[in-house]
């Protein structure tokens, strides 16, 4: 059982802020300004969820028995699924805003892109993308066929800066120039920027995980240039930089648990040594506790190239149907 205790949890987040090697190789720090913003050094997918997860717990020690709550509630609905106690195939649409924050024209993307995304999103959640069909037969047992969550583009909401590239949660904050929330408690607000603050190439994206629902900043980030196909950068130019975002914000962790070796609390999913890149050939071993496994590195939630990811895992879907239940962090989601 890939479970931990919470306290032991949270300290390990805590102190891997400064410790954790294989973290700092592939999360980056959201208040440092990086050395280019070209897109040719956008070669390896780097999200920093887990980074500003960290920040944010560290300042403000209220969402860290939020979070505690959220992963006793999350158990106790995957006791009571197992059980027969809940239904869990209700489907749940959420209501997106978009958030447009532009320097340049190129910036200011179509909403013929945006309901592109949108679309992606709903392929990846339902299990009906395309490439599903190249899930190895391996993982065929264990891939979330569909999650029973959809999204529903609500508004766009366009604003003019200056500014070439943004830190931290200023892009969510009109008085730093960026553009407040939509009621985050009830819509899913995505800011898309020209560049995300980064010490290590391009930054995708991040997000918010459920314990900070409806806070001000809650919500997905994501750099213009990786949101959607059309006109997007490769390798990452078929919309699944947003479905990773949107991972964390229903409550998934990356895959190999930030940590060498670590714990993403999904049972169905492989214990893997670190991030994966690139687009890696099946089967990929790695060895943890001295067991070789074959890893998923196609799941959505590891570092990989749009192309190379296609799966959410049933342990996966099960956190993310947990989060928008009636009794949720994010059940507010489910009112409109």
């Amino acid at each position: 059982m890939k479970k931990l205790l919470f306290t032991i949890l949270f300290l390990g987040l805590v102190s891997s802020c400064n410790n954790d090697t294989i973290s700092n190789q592939t999360e980056e720090s959201p208040n440092t300004l990086t050395t280019s913003t070209s897109a040719n050094m956008a070669n390896k997918r780097t999200c920093i969820s887990d980074e500003i997860r960290k920040q944010d717990l560290q300042s403000n020690p209220e969402l860290v028995q939020k979070m505690n709550a959220l992963e006793a509630n999350t158990d106790n609905f995957i006791k009571k699924l197992q059980a027969g106690k809940v239904l869990a195939d209700g489907t749940i649409e959420i209501p997106v805003v978009v958030n447009v924050i532009y320097r340049t024209s190129a910036e200011n993307i179509s909403d013929a892109r945006i309901a592109e995304q949108i679309a992606v999103l709903n392929a990846d959640f339902g299990g009906i993308n395309s490439d599903a069909n190249k899930v190895p037969t391996e993982f065929q047992s264990v891939k979330a066929n569909d999650t029973k969550i959809k999204f529903r583009l609500a508004n766009i909401v366009r604003k003019s800066s200056t500014k070439t590239s943004w830190t931290g949660h200023t892009m969510k904050q009109s008085s730093q120039g960026g553009i407040d929330a939509t009621t985050p408690s009830n819509y899913l607000n995505i800011w898309l920027v020209g560049t995300i603050a980064s010490t290590r190439g391009i930054t995708l994206g991040f997000a918010t995980f459920p314990e900070s629902a409806g806070a001000w900043n809650d919500g997905v980030v994501i750099a213009t240039q990786f949101f959607g196909k059309t006109g997007a950068t490769a390798p990452f130019n078929l919309g699944r930089t947003a479905t990773h975002e949107v991972g964390h914000y229903l409550n998934l962790r990356h895959i190999w648990g930030d940590a060498y070796c670590g714990n993403d609390l999904v049972d169905d999913t492989p214990t893997q040594q670190a991030d994966n890149s690139g687009q890696p050939s099946y089967p990929l071993y790695q060895v943890c506790g001295g067991v070789s496994r074959s890893v998923m590195f196609m799941n959505y939630m590891d570092y990989v190239n749009d192309a190379a990811m296609f799966m959410f895992s049933a342990g996966q879907r099960v956190r993310m149907q947990s989060v928008v239940a009636s009794s949720g962090a994010r059940a507010g989601l489910r009112v409109l």
